[in-house]
C-alpha cells in the first residue's frame, strides 16, 4: 500500500529518526523514498531582501546547494541500501511544500518526527507535523522525539509488533483499519503483525444509572458486539484483504473513561485485559482517523487525534477518511506548484 514515501527533513538528527522506519517500509513494499528539505532562509531574512536582493539570492542558492549535498549523503546510508531514493530541495513554507509535494508526486505515506531544530535555516517540526497531519490527504506517521522507532520486529520473539486502532462506531473511524494493517504488516515483515481494536465509552452518571440500571450494560454490550464483528471481518479479509494473512492476532477491548484521548493512550502504552483475545501487552503504534461522527456514543476524532499526539510517546498514524477529502482546506498557489514542478 505504501509504495511512495515522503520523509521531510530539517537537517537535525531528530528528524532523521524517520529514515529507518521509511527504509523498512519501502523495502517491504518494494517502494521508494523521497527526502524533502525546505530551506526557509529566504523567509527568515525577508527583511533584508529590499536592501540587498543579490546577496540574499546568493545566500539562498548557497544554502540549497549545501542542503542537496546533505540529502545526497543521507541517501548513501547503509540502512537505505537497495532502496530507490529521490531528493527535493525547495524554499518557502515547510508545511505548505510538504503537502504540495505529497499531492504532485502521488505520495502514499508521509513519515516525520514531531520535533526538530529551529533557526535561520531550520524549522520546528513540532508545529509543522501538526499542520501536515491536520491537512494531508494521505496517511501521516508521526514519530515522537523521545519515543520508540518501530524500524525492526519486536525484540521479544513471542510478541508481534502491534498497532492499536481507535474506533468510535462510525464508518469514518474505520478508515484507519486498512492503513494500520498495511503499516504494521510491513514493519513486522517477515513476521506477522497484530492489531488491537479499542472503543472508548463514557461511564454512566449516577443519576442515569438510577433511572435505567440496564443502560450501562446495554452500551457496553453494543460496543463489544461492534468490536467483535469488526475483528472478525479483519480475520476473514473483508477489511484490508491484501494484508489479512499477515495480521495475527486481532484483539479488542472496550475502555470506560470520561477522557477518550487519555484512555486511548493508556490502553496503547500500558495494555489491559482484551475482551476479544485474553491478555494484551501494549502496542507499538497508534492509528486513528482524523475525524468521526459526533453523537451520544461517538466522539470528534479531529481534536482527539491531536490530543493523543501530544500525550503519547508512541508513533501515531493519522488517516483522513476518503469521504472527507473534499472537505480539506488545503490550497496551493501557482508559485508553490511552479517551484515544485520546476
Amino acid at each position: 500500500m505504501f509504495k511512495r514515501i515522503l520523509v521531510p527533513l530539517d537537517g537535525s538528527e531528530r528528524a532523521e529518526r524517520a529514515i529507518p522506519v521509511a527504509a523498512r517500509l519501502a523495502r517491504a513494499t518494494g517502494g521508494s523514498i523521497t527526502f524533502l528539505r525546505v530551506v526557509t532562509a529566504a523567509i527568515d531574512a525577508a527583511w533584508s531582501i529590499l536592501e540587498a536582493p543579490t546577496l540574499m539570492q546568493h545566500a539562498v542558492d548557497t544554502e540549497q546547494a549545501r542542503v542537496m549535498d546533505y540529502l545526497t549523503q543521507l541517501a548513501t546510508m547503509q540502512a537505505l541500501a537497495g532502496v530507490e531514493i529521490h531528493t527535493r530541495v525547495l524554499s518557502g513554507v515547510p508545511a505548505q511544500h510538504i503537502l504540495a509535494v505529497a499531492h504532485t508526486e502521488q505520495i502514499d505515506l508521509i513519515v516525520l518526527c514531531s520535533h526538530g531544530y529551529s533557526g535561520m535555516t531550520r524549522w520546528t517540526l513540532g508545529s509543522v507535523a501538526e499542520k501536515v497531519a491536520r491537512s494531508a490527504l494521505v496517511p501521516v506517521l508521526v514519530l515522537r522525539e523521545s519515543g520508540p522507532v518501530p524500524a525492526r520486529p519486536h525484540p521479544d520473539a513471542t510478541r508481534p509488533l502491534r498497532a492499536l486502532v481507535s474506533l468510535d462506531g462510525s464508518v469514518l473511524a474505520k478508515a484507519a483499519l486498512a492503513p494500520a494493517a498495511s503499516l504494521i504488516a510491513a514493519l513486522a515483515a517477515p513476521a506477522q503483525g497484530a492489531l488491537h481494536l479499542v472503543r472508548v465509552v463514557k461511564p454512566m452518571t449516577p443519576d442515569n444509572e438510577e433511572k435505567d440500571p440496564q443502560e450501562r450494560e446495554h452500551v457496553l454490550h453494543k460496543a463489544k458486539k461492534y468490536l467483535g464483528m469488526t475483528a472478525e471481518h479483519l480475520r476473514e479479509g473483508l477489511v484490508a484483504p491484501a494484508v489479512a494473512g499477515l495480521i495475527q492476532p486481532v484483539s479488542w477491548s472496550v475502555a470506560v473513561d470520561t477522557d477518550v484521548a487519555s484512555a486511548i493512550v493508556r490502553v496503547a502504552e500500558n495494555g489491559e485485559d482484551a475482551e476479544g483475545a485474553g491478555v494484551f501487552g501494549g502496542c507499538d503504534v497508534i492509528a486513528m482517523a482524523t475525524h468521526g461522527r459526533s453523537g451520544m456514543q461517538r466522539w470528534a476524532m479531529g481534536s482527539i487525534s491531536e490530543r493523543v499526539l501530544h500525550a503519547t510517546k508512541l508513533p501515531l498514524l493519522i488517516v483522513r477518511p476518503a469521504t472527507m477529502m473534499g472537505m480539506s482546506k488545503v490550497t496551493w498557489d501557482e508559485t508553490t506548484l511552479a517551484a515544485i514542478e520546476g
